[in-house]
């Protein structure tokens, strides 16, 4: 599908500030914005529809940013932003609360409310991933998410980290999804973001069924990923791990169209091809990466690699590592 992708260095350099400025109040909300980097302003955005919600990327150098109750009246989308903080530092304030934030933290604000934000990073770049949720489809008491306003909610555990990574991977991902992929994983986009804010006002009975039940599973995704190397990583160990029984975890997978000792088995594979494929880790011998993702057996292990690949793992090593060190080719791996 179509990424929109917009970057100051195609606009003249004496008209890059006021484009950004009106891009923002046209994409995001009508803000004002001031910076001391009006004559070197390089900054880019992008933009995702993702159906239910939109994704944007924004990269840009320090500046401060606020809504006021003027512009409000002006124009109101009605939207909450639950920022991912990929760069410097920053700062904001709204609601009668302030936070500072750095890298690795979500925070939440909303067009509906003055607020005042700030870069903190010098000279260094502010750069976020933006999930965009109209306020009127979020199934929780607006009174109680507006508790979460300006507050830095770090995201390097839990289902903090889960919709981190989630909305890093669909923003990576963008480019190759068609308009049903992205409707689906806007919906999933929103029942993580949904499911991260209950989890935070600990009224998690508040969501849809289905809400929960994809929050559950990436749950389970992240904690299978976690757990490869374990020999002893099965569908009875994934579910007591998450206090449901087996029978709830097959017919939880179901919908997927993909079991759980499937998914278990794929992503050992996936893992496993990948290091195959990597020239640092030629000397390493096949039997050791089958045994660092959890195969107890190299025959088992082979049998697996053949099935799915269509070729012995020495054979794709061996192509895959030849294919890296051709001449001309940069290409990590040409046997995919």
């Amino acid at each position: 599908m179509d990424v929109i992708t917009l970057h100051s260095r195609d606009v003249p350099a004496e008209h890059r500030f006021e484009w950004w400025c009106d891009l923002i109040s046209r994409d995001v909300a009508p803000t004002r914005i001031s910076t001391d980097h009006v004559t070197d302003f390089h900054a880019a955005a992008g933009a995702v529809d993702l159906g239910p919600v939109q994704l944007s990327a924004l990269s840009f150098p320090p500046l401060r940013s606020t809504r006021t109750p003027a512009l409000i009246r002006r124009s109101d989308p009605e939207v909450y932003e639950l920022a991912l903080i990929m760069g410097s530092e920053m700062w904001i304030s709204q609601a009668r609360s302030e936070t500072r934030m750095r890298a690795g933290d979500l925070v939440l604000w909303e067009t509906s409310h003055p607020f005042d934000g700030r870069g903190l990073g010098g000279n260094d770049q502010s750069r976020a991933i933006i999930l965009h949720l109209p306020r009127a489809t979020l199934p929780l008491p607006a009174t109680r998410v507006d508790l979460l306003l300006a507050q830095a909610m770090p995201a390097r555990s839990g289902m903090g980290a889960i919709l981190a990574s989630y909305l890093r991977s669909v923003l990576r991902e963008a480019p190759a999804l068609d308009r049903a992929d992205a409707d689906r994983l806007g919906r999933t986009a929103w029942d993580l973001a949904a499911a991260f804010l209950a989890h935070r006002l600990g009224v998690q009975d508040r969501l849809p069924v289905e809400s929960r039940r994809q929050a559950l599973l990436a749950r389970i995704d992240t904690f299978i990923d976690h757990h490869l190397s374990d020999s002893g990583l099965t569908p009875p160990a994934v579910a007591a791990r998450h206090h449901i029984s087996v029978r709830s975890l097959h017919m939880l997978f179901q919908q997927r169209g993909e079991g759980v000792a499937a998914r278990i088995r794929r992503r050992r594979l996936e893992h496993c091809r990948a290091d195959l494929a990597d020239p640092l880790q030629r000397t390493l011998p096949i039997r050791a990466v089958a045994a660092r993702y959890g195969f107890a057996s190299a025959a088992d292990f082979a049998r697996a690699f053949r099935a799915a690949y269509g070729m012995p793992p020495s054979e794709y090593r061996r192509a895959a590592l030849d294919a890296a060190t051709a001449p001309g080719d940069n290409r990590t791996c040409a046997v995919r």
